[in-house]
């Protein structure tokens, strides 16, 4: 079975892994496997007996969101723009107290200037902490909560941005910045380690692998909110440039939008994989090393080989 080869492929890697793939556009999913018609899409139909239409490995298992819960905050940005309650264009600027750290302005020597849509670009494109951390708080925490509840999303949790999750980091080894975290950090005793609030789906940002598709595929049938703003977040997933997992499954000629996210220990993607064929589907994996410290290339790897286990299980029956 796919979900025993996948739990192979992680435990070869030296890690657990968590899973969800559906494919999009056969009508909403449903968990009992049988795939139902949708009234809204035309030539869709019941089938004439029940068919497995999703790859599940503790898919509907807590886990924690990390960087991937920025898909949300960038649709609700996306929304706010699209309802004139945002000026995409307003400019924001990002000082020395706005860096976190990382790639993108995160990272910057200098202040930097650039308008709310470019946050959001920064925030999918390279993860941009600093970015997404400001375009939340224009945005408003309040709003992003209410929107998961409104899609549905009842085990999506957010409780804060990348600051919150850096400050709490920091306060958990006693370190003052991130380059006393670095130094205090590796020296924790392993269980220490395992025990801070970032790593507990229970105290931070977090969801399920099957919310997560969920998501996914609500954006991409254009039901999380009006098509242009649809297509505003699906553009702007396609654009991120890390290309080590989900990527590293799939043969050239298929197209994948996704958004990583990363913790010690903790190596996530979920995105969307397009054939030439036309066939589409959603893919959500979280994987937890055994060791805190790894660096993971062999997990980022493990990452994308699932998840062309679960592609290539759906495709084989005709999904």
């Amino acid at each position: 079975m796919a979900e025993e080869r996948i739990r192979a492929v992680f435990a070869e890697a030296g890690a657990e892994g968590l899973l969800h793939a559906v494919p999009i556009g056969v009508g909403r999913a449903d968990p009992t496997g049988v795939a139902r018609a949708d009234p809204g899409v035309p030539g869709s139909a019941v089938l004439a007996e029940p068919r497995v239409c999703e790859v599940a490995v503790g898919a509907d298992e807590p886990v924690v969101l990390a960087s991937v819960f920025k898909v949300l905050l960038v649709l609700e940005f996306a929304r706010q723009v699209a309802a004139g309650q945002l000026d995409p264009r307003e400019r924001v600027r990002v000082t020395a107290t706005d860096r976190l750290g990382g790639w993108g302005t995160a990272g910057c020597a200098d202040d930097v200037e650039l308008s709310l849509r470019d946050l959001a670009f920064f925030a999918m494109s390279v993860s941009d902490n600093s970015a997404a951390d400001l375009l939340l708080d224009r945005v408003g925490l309040d709003t992003v909560r209410l929107l998961a509840k409104e899609l549905g999303l009842d085990r999506t949790r957010v409780v804060g941005g990348p600051r919150d999750v850096l400050e709490s980091m920091l306060a958990e080894v006693g370190a003052r910045d991130e380059s006393e975290f670095a130094v205090r950090y590796p020296a924790l005793p392993e269980d220490r380690k395992r025990r801070m609030a970032v790593l507990d789906p229970l105290r931070t940002n977090s969801g399920t692998p099957r919310e997560t598709t969920e998501l996914l595929r609500l954006i991409w049938r254009d039901e999380a909110g009006p098509p242009e703003v649809c297509a505003q977040v699906r553009d702007l997933m396609s654009r991120q440039l890390f290309r080590h997992r989900l990527v590293s499954g799939f043969p050239g000629g298929t197209v994948i939008a996704a958004k990583t996210g990363t913790l010690p220990g903790l190596h996530t993607e979920a995105g969307v994989v397009r054939y030439p064929d036309g066939g589409c589907y959603a893919v959500s994996v979280f994987a937890r090393t055994r060791e805190l410290a790894a660096t993971g290339p062999e997990v980022d790897a493990a990452i994308g080989a699932a998840a062309r286990i679960a592609v290539d299980f759906l495709r084989s029956a005709g999904l």
